[in-house]
C-alpha cells in the first residue's frame, strides 16, 4: 500500500473539499433550522455536481460514471462528511446495487441515476427487522403472473426526492442448518404506483433534513421487469453491492471528525482563561493530542480497509474495523470538541452541538457497533473452527 496520495487524487480531495466549503457550507444553518432542503437549491447542487463531473462518480466509466476506485470514492466521501449530509446527499451517489440492473432496466432506472434525471432511495429496514435482513416481514407473492407487495418499511433517508425505490422483500422460505430462513428478493419500484404510499417518518434529532421516511405496500402489483436480480437472489445481491456503504460510513466520520477537530484547535488557540491561550493548558492540549490521533488512526483504517477492496483481498473483517472505529471515534471527538468550547459549545450559534447529535446516529445505521463486532469476531474465529 502506497501512504502518499497521487496527483490525482490530490486534485479529487482538493475539488471536493472547495465544493463542499463553498456549496455547502453557506447553507446549513437555514437546513438545520428549517429541517428541509429547498426542492430548487437541491436540484442546484445536483447540477452543479454535474457540471463538476463528480455525478456518479462511485460507478464505472461504462455506463457513464466517474470510474472511481474504492479508495478515491473513500476520499470524496471523507470530503463529503464535512458538510451537512442533508445538503452532501444531493452530491449524487446513486446506490451501486442498480449496476444489477438488466434488459430495459438499464434504460429505465440504472442510466438515467447516473446521469442525474432520476433519483433512487433503498429501502430495506423495517420496524421488527432491523439489522436481520431475513426476518424482514414484508413480502411479495405471486398472484396472476404479477408480483404483489405487502408490508412496510420504515427508516427510508432521502425518499422525498426518489423517483424510484429499491425494496427488498420475503419471497419464500428455506431450510438452513440455522432453521428456516426467508428468501429475499429485490424490486424496482416507481413512485406513485399503485398501492404504494410514502408518509413522513419519525423525527430525529441527528442529520436534520436529511429526513427518514415510511413506505406502505398495500396489493402493490409489480410486472416480473421490476425485479432486481434473480428470484430469491437479493441477499446475494445486496451481499455484491451493499458492503461497502460500511465504508462510506466511516469515511464520513473521519471527515466530520477533522472538521470538528479544526474548529476545537482553533478555538483552543484563541480563548483566553488567566492570561493565556487554554491551548496552553494540559487539560486541553493533551485532549487535542487524543483527538488527532483518534481521527488519524480511524483516516488509516478507512483508507486501508478501501485499498484492500481495490486489490480484490478479503476485507470484510476490515471494513467493519473501519466502520466501528470510525463511527465511536467521531462519538468521543465531537464530544471532546464540544468540552473544549464549554459553554457555548451548547448553543446553536455553533455547529458544534449539531456535529455532537449527528454523531449518535453513525454507530447505529448501516450496521450497529454491536453487528460490526459480531462480523469481526465471526471473521476471526471462522478460520480457527469456533
Amino acid at each position: 500500500m502506497d501512504f502518499g496520495l497521487s496527483d490525482e487524487q490530490q486534485m479529487i480531495v482538493s475539488t471536493v473539499r472547495d465544493f463542499v466549503e463553498s456549496e455547502i457550507y453557506p447553507h446549513e444553518t437555514a437546513v438545520e433550522q428549517t429541517g428541509h432542503v429547498p426542492a430548487e437549491l437541491g436540484a442546484a447542487i445536483r447540477q452543479k455536481v454535474i457540471d463538476l463531473g463528480f455525478h456518479a462518480c462511485n460507478f464505472p466509466e461504462s455506463v457513464g460514471g466517474g470510474g472511481l476506485s474504492h479508495l478515491d470514492l473513500t476520499l470524496v466521501e471523507r470530503e463529503l462528511g464535512r458538510g451537512s449530509m442533508a445538503l452532501t446527499h444531493f452530491f449524487g451517489r446513486p446506490q451501486n446495487i442498480l449496476m444489477a440492473c438488466e434488459g430495459e432496466q438499464i434504460d429505465r432506472y440504472l442510466l438515467p441515476a447516473v446521469r442525474g434525471e432520476r433519483m433512487d432511495a433503498l429501502a430495506m429496514t423495517e420496524p421488527d427487522a432491523g439489522s436481520d435482513v431475513r426476518g424482514m416481514k414484508t413480502t411479495a407473492t405471486r398472484q396472476g403472473g404479477d408480483w404483489v407487495l405487502n408490508g412496510s418499511k420504515h427508516f427510508i433517508s432521502g425518499a422525498e426526492h426518489a423517483d424510484f425505490f429499491i425494496v427488498f422483500a420475503a419471497t419464500g422460505i428455506e431450510e438452513t442448518a440455522h432453521g428456516p430462513k426467508r428468501r429475499i428478493t429485490g424490486f424496482l419500484v416507481d413512485r406513485g404506483t399503485p398501492g404504494f404510499t410514502v408518509q413522513p417518518g419519525y423525527r430525529s434529532v441527528s442529520h436534520r433534513g436529511y429526513g427518514n421516511f415510511t413506505l406502505y405496500f398495500d396489493n402493490c402489483r409489480l410486472p416480473d421487469s421490476q425485479v432486481l436480480g434473480a428470484v430469491d437472489g437479493g441477499f446475494e445481491v445486496m451481499n455484491q453491492w451493499l458492503h461497502a456503504t460500511r465504508l462510506t460510513v466511516a469515511a464520513f466520520c473521519v471527515g466530520r471528525a477533522r472538521r470538528c477537530f479544526d474548529m476545537a484547535a482553533d478555538y483552543a488557540a484563541q480563548r483566553h482563561q488567566f492570561g493565556q491561550p487554554i491551548a496552553r493548558f494540559q487539560g486541553v492540549s493533551f485532549q487535542i493530542a487524543d483527538m488527532v490521533t483518534e481521527i488519524d488512526a480511524a483516516d488509516w483504517l478507512t483508507l486501508a480497509a478501501a485499498w484492500r477492496v481495490d486489490q480484490g483481498l478479503p476485507s470484510n473483517r476490515e471494513i467493519s474495523s473501519a466502520k466501528l472505529y470510525a463511527s465511536e471515534m467521531l462519538a468521543r471527538v465531537t464530544d471532546a470538541a464540544l468540552q473544549i468550547h464549554g459553554g457555548m459549545g451548547l448553543m446553536d450559534d455553533l455547529p458544534i452541538e449539531r456535529f455532537w447529535r449527528d454523531a449518535r446516529v453513525e454507530r447505529i445505521w448501516d450496521g450497529t457497533s454491536e453487528i460490526q463486532r459480531h462480523i469481526i469476531g465471526r471473521e476471526i474465529f471462522r478460520p480457527r473452527g469456533a
